[in-house]
């Protein structure tokens, strides 16, 4: 019983150590001066020891490629975007952006944000946040898996982890779900990593509505 508590209270220590108090604004309140591609997904604000920042993230869903005939049927494009802004004086200062993409697909078509995957951390308690990001890309016309990516940001440093999801094909069969860390994740700190694969495995199951 003890130890069950002293594990609880450690967790809970844990927990609120890594969590950054975000906020949520609205698509009025992005400034004036900042342009983005898309259409909003995520917008916050938050504070950690570099000051304050502004995170931006975007889709623009299935739209006609160069390729398409005169009515828009054939190939289409989509792609997403994040921007990253260091409030400065008043001015904000883009440090370091994500931009995917799927073009010229003659079938199914989706780059999109997993939803509520997006998140602000600070695991390894150094008082600078790390941004989350995940989200799938694909141009196929059958069932199978998508390519599948977590991308995180702490500063200007940038790790990324790679691969697929996972799609069931027969009642007991399965195709994808590899990934690969870069050199980056692998040489990051194990709260880095626990996170990364926990928010992979959560998932990591074809969802086919997002």
């Amino acid at each position: 019983m003890k130890l069950c508590l002293l594990a609880l209270l450690i967790l809970t220590g844990f927990t609120a150590h890594a969590q950054v108090k975000v906020i949520k604004l609205g698509n009025g309140e992005i400034p004036k001066s900042i342009t983005y591609k898309g259409h909003i997904i995520d917008v916050v604000k938050y504070t950690d020891a570099d000051g304050e920042h502004l995170v931006i993230t975007t889709e623009t869903g299935k739209t006609p490629s160069k390729n398409s005939d005169s009515d828009g049927d054939g190939y289409r494009d989509a792609a997403l975007y994040a921007y990253h802004y260091l409030v400065q004086t008043g001015s904000y200062k883009l440090t370091w952006s994500v931009y995917d993409f799927i073009k010229d697909c003659p079938v199914d078509i989706r780059a999109n944000f997993i939803r509520k995957t997006f998140a602000v951390t600070d695991l390894d308690n150094n008082g600078k946040a790390e941004v989350w990001l995940m989200y799938r890309t694909v141009c196929h016309g059958d069932v199978g898996p998508s390519d599948m990516k977590i991308i995180m940001h702490e500063g200007n440093k940038k790790y990324a982890m790679r691969g697929e999801n996972k799609v069931k094909v027969s009642e007991k069969d399965y195709i994808g779900g590899k990934y690969t860390f870069d050199s980056a994740f692998i040489t990051a700190p194990t709260a880095f990593k626990l996170y990364a694969k926990n928010l992979w495995n959560k998932n990591l199951l074809e969802n086919w509505d997002q």
